[in-house]
């Protein structure tokens, strides 16, 4: 690999779009420098289910071939590529949400989110992977391949996106989307040290994400900075009539909000320390760095108070009713009548729609996707509804009560992303229980709806990335992206740049 391109691909999305805009380098450049990283690293990352370098460099020659004029109508990040998490349709490109079930499948329309992408002049690199129907912590579950995590690659990226995350950890893409139901973008990015931004429940259209619990789900993007993050939500935010849960107000002040925050002054600003999210359960490393990252915004100006939010406890065990019961729901139009796959049933069984419906999805449907289908269809029986789905929706209501008395106190709420590091693959495949408190931090935010933000907060004692989470009031996501700049700025100034030059990167090396 030349200089040039590892120099290229290592720039932030913010500083490609300067270079394009400066005419230093051409989206077809940038495509073709990150095609060349995916075609080095995946064999070690497995990042990508599906790559569309045909599709990229087809719309990096249209942009290209675009006047100034028109070029200059378009949002700052016009021409730079981006990977997109395979829970989230395109036209044209295999979508399969890392299932069997789905396999083969082309959509014939885009995500809302997609088509805001191609508005903006931004090729799509590929697909990434995920747990399958996003269901899982470690990208573990998904049924094609299991991705590993650049900074080790004998451990998890983070699930359900880890994809996404490694994919843009690893250089292969300086930007991706991901969907976030209890964590599934927060947490990857806390254990590949990348930013992972969940908005406010509503802010960006869910049209053409694939349902798997539709009052938690949320598009939201990954990058490895602060600004990045906050240029990509404002193109795709804003309302969708598509979506019936879109808020009607259009995108918030994000990147102003990041730039202003790079200047490190926090003097007026209240964060909240939110009890009962650490101590603990959390490994020693990641709470160390998280201390040390709320000395930091103390220097520079911010007053940190201790909030309570004592629901918070009762968190995990809300989510795996609510969710699980929204997946039984949604998952039951997988049924091999109108699309996917179909599995008749074999010779002696008599040929009904019922036996071809179980048979499909017994051979198409994977573990811990049939585990959480007999758990949600279990809450929502008859009998058990009011008992279980019903007592959740009530600790529900509880938890965003919590969150609304504790922004009485606080500007902004910051509790660890993850209570430990990337763990090795196969330490919690045999427990379900384990592999389900890796998101007891992130779960309240997607519970209440209201944004929450992970970025890299240094690394634990055992050389692996920790994150850092800022969570702010509903329809109020510029107000965590101040914070996070500064944050990021100062850490950085620490440690003499950004946090992925302590990550060995032999794909990058390989031919240097």
């Amino acid at each position: 690999m030349t200089q040039a391109t590892n120099e290229l691909v290592k720039l932030t999305a913010a500083d490609m779009a300067a270079e394009i805009k400066s005419g230093e380098v051409s989206s077809r450049e940038l495509v073709d420098a990150h095609l060349e990283v995916i075609e080095a690293a995946e064999p070690s990352i497995k990042a990508f289910l599906k790559v569309s370098g045909d599709v990229a460099r087809e719309q990096a020659d249209a942009f290209d071939a675009k006047s100034a004029d028109e070029k200059a109508q378009l949002p700052e990040l016009a021409g730079v590529p981006i990977a997109i998490k395979d829970m989230i349709v395109t036209k044209g490109i295999e979508t399969t949400a890392a299932s069997k079930i789905l396999e083969g499948w082309i959509p014939p329309y885009d995500a809302t989110v997609i088509e805001k992408l191609k508005a903006a002049g931004m090729p799509i690199l590929g697909k990434t992977n995920l747990d399958e129907f996003a269901q899982g912590s470690s990208t573990e579950h998904s049924a094609y391949q299991t991705t590993h995590n650049p900074w080790d690659t004998e451990r998890v990226p983070g699930g359900s996106g880890g994809g996404s995350a490694s994919a843009v950890a690893a250089f292969e893409a300086p930007l991706a989307l991901g969907t976030d139901t209890g964590g599934s973008i927060r947490q990857p990015g806390a254990l590949t040290g990348t930013v992972g931004v969940k908005p406010t429940y509503g802010g960006v259209s869910r049209f053409g994400a694939i349902a798997m619990a539709s009052s938690l789900d949320q598009i939201g993007p990954v990058s490895r900075t602060v600004l990045d993050s906050a240029l990509l939500q404002e193109i795709i935010g804003g309302h969708d009539r598509r979506d019936s849960t879109s808020i009607p107000e259009g995108p918030r002040p994000m990147v102003a909000a990041a730039r202003e925050g790079a200047k490190r002054d926090l003097k007026g600003m209240k964060v909240g320390l939110v009890k009962e999210l650490g101590g603990d359960g959390f490994q020693p490393g990641v709470q160390a760095r998280f201390n040390e990252a709320v000395k930091k915004l103390e220097e520079m100006g911010a007053e940190v108070v201790e909030v309570s939010c004592p629901h918070f406890e009762y968190s995990l065990g809300a989510y795996y009713i609510i969710m699980p019961s929204e997946v039984s729901s949604n998952l039951a139009r997988y049924d091999g009548m109108r699309y996917g796959l179909r599995v008749m049933p074999p010779t002696g069984v008599p040929q009904t729609a019922a036996n071809m419906m179980a048979y499909t999805r017994e051979a198409g449907f994977g573990d811990e996707v049939k585990r959480r289908i007999i758990l949600g269809t279990y809450a929502l029986s008859a009998g058990y509804y009011d008992a279980w789905y019903g007592s959740a929706q009530k600790v529900r209501t509880l938890i965003i009560r919590d969150f609304e008395n504790a922004f009485k106190q606080a500007d902004v709420l910051v509790a660890p992303t993850s209570p430990s590091t990337a763990f090795k693959f196969g330490e919690k495949m045999d427990d379900p229980l384990a592999m389900y408190m890796n998101d007891i931090a992130t779960i309240p935010a997607n519970l209440a709806g209201v944004p929450a933000m992970s970025i890299p907060a240094g690394l634990s004692d055992d050389g692996l990335p920790v994150g850092f989470q800022f969570i702010a009031p509903q329809q109020r996501d510029e107000v965590m992206y101040k914070p996070a700049a500064a944050l990021e700025a100062a850490l950085e100034e620490d440690w003499g740049g950004p946090i992925w030059q302590s990550m060995k990167t032999p794909w990058l090396n390989a031919a240097e």
